[in-house]
């Protein structure tokens, strides 16, 4: 909301061509009249028209909004008639724009000592404003700016909309409840809150009911167009593709709520059509621009005379990395998954040699989260790459044999494996068998080969588990000491306190493909932070993890992949418990897939699932194979 200030007041009173006694009050008169003027009234100003103050009050009023500063200048004694004059330099702050001029005010001194007293003429306020004319300030805010994609394709421009609701100036007054009820139960929103709206607003209002895209409007009831005051005002709005078009990273644009506009400090204003969550929100600035404003004389014939003309900046276009096919195809995906229906999922693809951010999908049961790039949650066994990296270095090779029991017990915490673990993967196998089948007993076992910070130093060098600012909402996990055996224990095989997003499983799988931690970029123009880790990724240990996650498709819990065409592929499963218990000591379970092909790797979540292998693994394969295509 635009801050009306305090009255300011710059004085500088430079005394020239005087004569006559110099404590006569003139100076004081001067004081006063540019601190009333800084706040933009005439009161406790002596006037030669005690009227003058309202046909100020009412004159300045456009600009009533503005801060203002107000210097006295200079003060000049006339030689002849005893009056005087004061020059006032004006500042008026209107936008991101400054109106700086000079005026002058007459006075005149009062008999019988009584002061000094403003003859106000109209020009005092405004260079030639005469009488008979009124100020107006208009204000021509540009065309928000488009969210480009790869290739500079279009993501979010202006597309066409129809307005559906209710026109009260075709509905008799006492039939706008029940006609209000009817529309909002043709286009299935709620009748009864809907009405309430309508009856409150104004007789000639039109009351918007919904917005829908040309496609959406396929499903309005067919008798909306029958209702009596129902109406559709054809618009545009920026819009993504469709409507799923990664809706939770892009957010929305719409009329400022007043917490926006109290929030922007004079830049916004009621009506203006901002962005209201997500990156529109985030770089509100750059898309929206500053308006131009004018400052016009109107007079009563309504012809203008512009005093005042302030250019604004125009708006820029928001370039993304993400790639239009690639994003629709992870979309696809997901809303067409059972799996998907009632439970938060993502898809996060990058590119392994830019980092270049290629979708960002979150599924139909997010309710508005933004899991892909923000969410938290265990990765489960996914994180097991980032344990084989720390066992690698600890000297474990992947053909050294260790132990995958049934069950492992650390400090009276029993750990088992996933139901359906296969019993030939038992005993003593090499270790890229227990990492292929994930054995999450014989990765707790080989803890004692690793020392404090050696977990997250891995994790460090396949580019998570540390702050860094993307320039987009991102979450890269943590990977934090653990407090106790046990603990230990289970952040090996991605839980206790190991957090991990879609954004951040992905970059570990692009991290190994590009021999290097990968750091994600969505902002085409904006360079991340990077910060090289502690103990880099070596092309050996690359090449070595490559190898391990490449058996978990020919071999182990991920073969389903290994006739997905095109390159091969390299993957890792994952289920992570969380929450509590049910009755029979059963926990719900987050289900994880990650995987590289070529120049691609991607993380699939679904909050809530099976498993790995069998919740997200088809949906992977199933995006894999339409990329190939």
């Amino acid at each position: 909301m635009i801050r009306r200030l305090a009255p300011v007041c710059v004085l500088a009173l430079l005394l020239t061509a005087c004569s006559g006694p110099e404590d006569d009050g003139l100076d004081d008169a001067a004081s006063a009249l540019a601190s009333a003027l800084a706040g933009q009234s005439l009161d406790g100003v002596t006037l030669t028209d005690p009227a003058a103050a309202e046909s100020f009050a009412e004159l300045v009023e456009p600009l009533a909004e503005y801060e203002v500063v107000v210097e006295a200048q200079e003060v000049t004694r006339a030689e002849d008639d005893g009056g005087a004059s004061v020059d006032l330099a004006w500042s008026w702050t209107i936008e991101d724009h400054e109106w700086a001029y000079t005026t002058t005010a007459e006075l005149v001194e009062q008999e019988d000592d009584a002061g000094w007293a403003v003859t106000w003429q109209p020009d005092v306020l405004a260079p030639g404003l005469a009488e008979g004319e009124r100020l107006e300030v208009s204000r021509t805010l540009p065309e928000r700016a488009d969210v480009l994609g790869a290739d500079d394709e279009v993501i979010v421009t202006d597309r066409p909309v129809g307005r559906y609701g209710l026109d009260k100036t075709l509905v008799e007054a006492d039939e706008v409840g029940e006609r209000a009820e009817e529309v909002a139960e043709a286009l299935g929103i709620d009748p009864a809150a809907f009405r309430e709206r309508a009856e409150a607003m104004g007789p000639r209002a039109f009351v918007e009911a919904i917005v829908l895209r040309p496609e959406d409007a396929e499903d309005v009831d067919e008798d909306f167009a029958d209702i009596p005051g129902a109406r559709v005002v054809e618009d545009a709005i920026p819009l993504a593709p469709t409507r799923e078009f990664a809706r939770e990273l892009l957010g929305r644009v719409g009329p400022a709520t007043a917490e926006v506009v109290e929030a922007s400090e004079g830049r916004v204003r009621a009506g203006d059509e901002v962005g209201l969550s997500g990156l529109q929100s985030a770089f509100e600035d750059q898309l929206r621009g500053t308006p131009d404003i004018e400052v016009a004389a109107v007079d009563a014939a309504d012809a203008r005379r512009t005093l005042f003309e302030g250019q604004g900046a125009e708006p820029e276009d928001l370039r993304l990395t993400l790639d239009v096919d690639v994003q629709q195809a992870a979309e696809e995906v997901l809303y067409s998954s059972e799996d998907t229906e009632g439970s938060a999922s993502a898809i996060v693809a990058l590119r392994p040699s830019t980092g270049e951010v290629l979708a960002a999908a979150n599924g139909p049961g997010n309710e508005g989260l933004n899991a892909a790039t923000v969410g938290q949650y265990a990765p489960g066994s996914t994180f097991k790459v980032v344990t084989s990296l720390a066992l690698l270095r600890a000297g474990l090779a992947p053909d050294d044999a260790v132990t995958c029991s049934e069950s492992l017990t650390v400090d009276g915490r029993e750990f088992t494996n996933y139901d359906d673990y296969p019993a030939s993967a038992l005993g003593e196998v090499p270790f890229r068998t227990a990492l292929a089948h994930s054995c999450n007993t014989a990765l707790m076992d080989q803890r004692d080969l690793l020392e404090d910070g050696d977990l997250a130093a891995a994790a460090e060098a396949l580019g998570i588990g540390v702050e860094r600012d993307l320039g987009f909402p991102a979450y890269l996990g943590q990977v934090p000491a653990p407090e106790s055996e046990t603990e230990r224990a289970a952040s090996l095989i991605g839980q206790g306190r190991v957090l991990a997003s879609p954004l951040a499983m992905a970059t570990v799988a692009a991290s190994v493909q590009a021999g290097h931690a990968v750091l994600p970029q969505l902002v085409a123009d904006t360079t991340p932070e990077a910060a090289e880790p502690a103990e880099p990724l070596t092309e050996e240990e690359a090449a070595q993890l490559r190898e391990l996650m490449r058996g978990v498709v020919t071999e182990g819990s991920g073969i389903a992949l290994d006739d997905v065409p095109g390159e091969p592929v390299l993957a890792k499963t994952g289920t992570a418990e969380y929450g509590n218990p049910d009755d029979d000591g059963a926990h719900e379970t987050h289900t994880w897939m990650i995987a590289a092909q070529g120049d691609l790797a991607v993380a699939v979540l679904v909050e809530t699932g099976v498993s790995g292998a069998q919740t997200a693994g088809p949906i992977l394969e199933e995006l894999l194979t339409a990329l190939a295509d």
